[in-house]
This record gives structure tokens, C-alpha cells and sequence, in this order.
């Protein structure tokens, strides 16, 4: 298997299984802030989204970085992002946590969809949201907000380390986003993440069963070891479904 059929299996598995179930995965593995705090998806029914990070990071205010001239500068990071961002990926955003400006907007949201960028995650909001929907661009993100990002940002570089919703993202980690909110796993943990996930996901349904059943939680979920003996024996016979 190639490089690139691995990462579209880790990223299908990551998919399959959602938010919840991967933190728990890094939180065994001792990771704790991988959480993006605040974001929610801008619209429901946006799915599952899984991608590699394409960073960028905006500034606090500095006057005579955010004139309004500066939207046309060659090089100005939020632009350019917009066209480097690769298809596939998803733009995620350090907007300092604010809600009050938007991060982007409706023409930019345009692009990127066409551009084929998975979705945008932003510790900010964003602007003209009916518009933004409308492009059908799935989007994390505070909610909306009307002024443009230079009213409270300066722009920022991008492909660099970021600190999104208090969670630190460096450019190629993999973001699992979900109705629950953005989870955050470091890529060198992506593969053994998403292993281990389905499995979790294959043991809770079968635990959710047990409990539609009638059986109590102590002694099931965590399981002991006769529980544990049950869901092997389970497994081994091949069946699908619990």
C-alpha cells in the first residue's frame, strides 16, 4: 500500500468513527487539549469532514498592517491562502478566539469550494453567512459576525504552527470534524489513532446493544473480564453485527 492509500484508509476510518470517539483515543494516549474550544459547524447537516491542516494565522490589530489597501498586497497571508490551499484539505484559521469580525466571507468561501478545499476551521466567525452557506463549503467556526477581519486582525503567515481554540495545530496534522466540534490528532499518531478507533467504535456498538437489551453498565462498560471473554468470543464467530 502507497503512502497515499494509507493516508485515504487513516483518513476513511477517522470518518467512519467521529470527534468522540477519536479523543478518547489520544486522551489514552495522554493528549488532553486536542479540542478546538468554542467552534461548532455554521450550518447542521455538514457531515463528517476529515483533511490534512493548510494553517493560517492572523495577528492582533496593528494599524498600519490592517489598512484596507492591504487586501491587494502580493503575499498578504489571508489571500494567499485562499489560493494555496490545497483541494482535499482543510483551511484552519487562528482567529484569537474572536467573534466579533469574520475571519472571511462569502466570495472567498466561493473559491475555496471551488478550489475543492474540504472545509474551513476557525476560532473566529465569519461573514455574509447566508452567502457562505450558500457555497456550500463546510465551515467550523464561532458563528457570524458583520465587520471585516481588519477591524480587529492584522493578517498573518501561513504553513506555520497555529493556536486554534487553544489547541496547538502545526500544517499536515489531520482535523476530524463532526456536530460535536473539530478534534485535532498530530500526524504521526494519525495511522494507530484510527486503528484503534474502529475498534472502540466496533466495541461500543456492541456495548450500546447490550444496553438496549436490558443489561445494566457496571461490569459492561468499562468491561470486565467476563465481559471482555463475551465480546471475544463475539468477534470470533464472525458476526457483523452485535
Amino acid at each position: 500500500m502507497s503512502q497515499d492509500e494509507a493516508l485515504a484508509q487513516t483518513m476513511d476510518r477517522l470518518r467512519a468513527v467521529g470527534t468522540a470517539t477519536v479523543s478518547m483515543q489520544l486522551l489514552k494516549r495522554g493528549l488532553r487539549r486536542t479540542s478546538i474550544a468554542g467552534v461548532k459547524p455554521l450550518t447542521p447537516g455538514q457531515g463528517c469532514v476529515v483533511g490534512e491542516a493548510y494553517t493560517l494565522r492572523f495577528l492582533p490589530l496593528r494599524e498600519d498592517l490592517s489598512d484596507p489597501s492591504i487586501l491587494g498586497a502580493p503575499g498578504y497571508g489571508p489571500r494567499a491562502a485562499i489560493e494555496e490551499c490545497p483541494p482535499g484539505a482543510i483551511l484552519a484559521v487562528e482567529a484569537r478566539g474572536i467573534s466579533t469580525t469574520g475571519s472571511l466571507g462569502d466570495i472567498l468561501a466561493a473559491r475555496l469550494a471551488k478550489r475543492g478545499v474540504a472545509a474551513v476551521v476557525a476560532d473566529g466567525a465569519v461573514r455574509d453567512g447566508v452567502g457562505v452557506t450558500a457555497t456550500g463549503l463546510p465551515i467550523w467556526c464561532l458563528g457570524t459576525a458583520a465587520p471585516a477581519s481588519l477591524t480587529e486582525m492584522s493578517g498573518g503567515g501561513v504553513q506555520g504552527p497555529i493556536a486554534c481554540g487553544n489547541v496547538t495545530i502545526f500544517p499536515g496534522d489531520i482535523l476530524v470534524c463532526d456536530g460535536d466540534g473539530v478534534v485535532v490528532v498530530p500526524r504521526k499518531l494519525a495511522h494507530e489513532v484510527a486503528a484503534d478507533a474502529v475498534e472502540q467504535d466496533r466495541f461500543e456498538r456492541w456495548v450500546q446493544a447490550r444496553v438496549e437489551e436490558g443489561r445494566p453498565t457496571i461490569g459492561l462498560y468499562p468491561p470486565n473480564p467476563e465481559t471482555k471473554a463475551e465480546y471475544d468470543a463475539w468477534k470470533a464467530s464472525g458476526a457483523s453485527k452485535p
